[in-house]
């Protein structure tokens, strides 16, 4: 079974790989980390990219690799506050499903 991943939450997986490299990192790489736990395309994610930027989340640079450009995502720090409401919210909602689903209940 897989299970649908709705925008709010693609956003909060992508500003995690972000924020995961203080650096930054480039967008390729940032594809492939999320393609490693979702089913997602590249032409779903740069538009996720470019709105997270557009919203002031994350930042870019670019800078010379192999004789090329490459484009660097850095989360800004209203990137990281917004990341944090995100896991907040991932935390209750997780706990609310777990309890349905495992029967879970908080202790």
């Amino acid at each position: 079974m897989t299970f649908n991943t709705g925008s709010t939450s693609l956003d909060a997986i992508v500003l995690s790989v972000v924020a995961s490299d203080s650096e930054g990192t480039y967008g390729y790489k940032i594809t492939q980390d999320v393609r490693s736990i979702l089913d997602v395309s590249e032409s779903t994610l740069y538009p996720v990219l470019r709105r997270l930027q557009k919203d002031s989340l994350l930042e870019t640079y670019d800078q010379e690799f192999c004789g090329r450009n490459r484009r660097y995502y850095k989360i800004t720090a209203e990137g990281i506050l917004k990341l944090d409401e995100c896991r907040r919210e991932w935390i209750a909602y997780r706990k609310k499903i777990n309890s349905i689903l495992l029967g879970e209940t908080d202790d």
